[in-house]
């Protein structure tokens, strides 16, 4: 029976000190090495003062701001801790309830505007985190952001193109806008 116990023991030990202490602190040691910024969470700084983080999705719900897609993570939106989607079907009476509150807020918030809203901004994303909105988001939101600054629609939207991100490495995804980094460049634009 020891004769059993013995290799096991040594087995765990080594899986123990491979996976738990050498691969972490290698890949963390990589992480530093060649993305220190994302490593570190990717923080927007203005002096001492943490902003917020370029790789998780934010509130905002003020009307001089862009707002992001919507969070489905819990106990409450844009937990980090708590990454994920609602996991509700297409036909899911509450993701429908959801996604038509969500329309009517935004028709609230902007009654002239009759373009058709796009699906980004009344769903969430699959980890509820998202940091960006589609082009077509962004640009929806263009007349209401404009109006609470008073600033003109053309700047806002020249702002918009700035803050458009291509597709990563020339052809994975769609073209998108950090959120964040777009209502920093508004804050700073006043």
């Amino acid at each position: 029976m020891r004769a059993l116990f013995r290799p096991a023991i040594v087995s765990f030990a080594m899986l123990t000190l491979m996976t738990g202490i050498i691969y972490p602190l290698v890949v963390t040691g990589l992480a530093q090495a060649l993305f220190p910024h994302q490593a570190n969470g990717g923080m927007m700084v203005k002096g001492k003062q943490a902003l917020g983080s370029e790789l998780i999705g934010q509130s905002f719900d003020d009307p001089k701001y862009f707002w992001s897609r919507l969070s489905a993570t819990s106990p409450f939106p844009y937990n980090a801790a708590a990454s994920s989607g609602s996991n509700l079907g297409p036909l899911n009476p509450d993701l429908v309830r959801a996604a038509r509150a969500r329309i009517n807020a935004l028709r609230v918030a902007d009654p002239g505007n009759t373009a058709p809203i796009p699906v980004d901004l009344v769903t969430a994303s699959a980890s509820g985190l998202d940091p960006h909105t589609s082009v077509a988001a962004a640009l929806y939101q263009v007349p209401r952001v404009a109006r609470a600054r008073g600033l003109g629609e053309d700047q806002v939207r020249s702002l918009v193109v700035q803050f458009t991100e291509g597709r990563q490495f020339g052809l994975l995804g769609e073209p998108r806008v950090n959120v964040l980094k777009l209502n920093l460049a508004l804050d700073g634009a006043q």
